[in-house]
């Protein structure tokens, strides 16, 4: 008998701490993680990129992406993501989009709305286009950004056009036009905004491989070309025309601060 009692006494430790354990209180996960940070739009074509710095909660899902047409409006859920990098390929060129970002656990809890203020205006751009010398190639010297074509360097509608003399190079616009050299940058991508002073008075910048330039065109939009090579002949640049008249915005700008809503048929996704 005390052989048997002996063998049987592990099933009973088990038992025993089997029905402790189902005492032990059940602990429902509520708190949300906190609102994503770091948030920048960059403007595309007909697109919109997003990114954000990855939250600190080691319990974080994912991420929901909001939209809107005003900082402090309605915002509408357009996507999920696990990654820190989003393309709204929804947007369209010209139109002003504010976003936001959210997050959400496991649990199904779900942040704030991020705080940062962003929104972006998608615009066209091209890569690679070539300008002629205009005292040579008159005819492919100027650019113009309004239908995206090189054509005639005094052409009513060029916005810009390219000139090599005495091996010195210049990018030149006519006398109802402005253009400002924004220095050396590693991508059009860099420079934001159109400046708002600073112009050159002259019309006219020294063309240099690796700068970017501002360009105020005459019908009052705002463009930006970065050279990628030069020769005596020939100028290669990329480019970024805003077709949103007196917007100077090139890729992303932070306005002031407001109060958002989120649609109300939206308001159950965030409890």
């Amino acid at each position: 008998m005390q052989e048997r009692d002996a063998m049987k006494l592990p099933g009973l430790l088990l038992l025993a701490l089997t029905i402790s354990s189902c005492h032990e209180p059940f602990v429902i996960d509520t708190t949300p993680p906190s609102p994503p940070q770091g948030v920048l739009a960059t403007a595309m074509d007909n697109a919109a990129e997003l990114r954000w710095l990855r939250n600190p909660e080691p319990d974080v899902a994912g991420y929901r992406i909001w939209v809107s047409d005003r900082y402090d409006g309605e915002y509408e859920d357009i996507g999920t993501t696990t990654d820190i990098r989003f393309v709204d390929r929804g947007a369209l060129n010209g139109e002003r989009a504010y976003y936001a970002i959210s997050a959400y656990d496991f649990d199904d809890n779900e942040s704030d709305l991020s705080r940062d203020v962003v929104y972006a205006t998608p615009r066209p751009e091209g890569f690679g286009t070539k300008l002629g010398n205009y005292r040579t190639s008159p005819l492919t010297a100027g650019f113009d950004f309004s239908t995206y074509s090189v054509g005639n360097y005094n052409d009513d509608f060029t916005d810009v056009f390219f000139e090599s003399i005495d091996g010195r190079n210049y990018m030149n616009v006519w006398e109802d036009s402005e253009i400002q050299d924004m220095g050396y940058t590693n991508s059009l991508y860099d420079i934001s905004v159109a400046p708002a002073g600073g112009w050159s008075p002259s019309r006219s910048v020294e063309a240099i491989e690796g700068h970017t330039y501002v360009v105020w065109t005459w019908d009052d939009h705002f463009a930006k070309i970065r050279i990628r090579e030069i020769t005596s002949q020939r100028v290669t640049f990329d480019w970024a025309y805003q077709i949103a008249k007196s917007n100077p915005d090139l890729k992303r700008a932070l306005p002031p601060g407001g109060a958002r809503q989120l649609k109300p048929s939206l308001l159950s996704k965030m409890k």
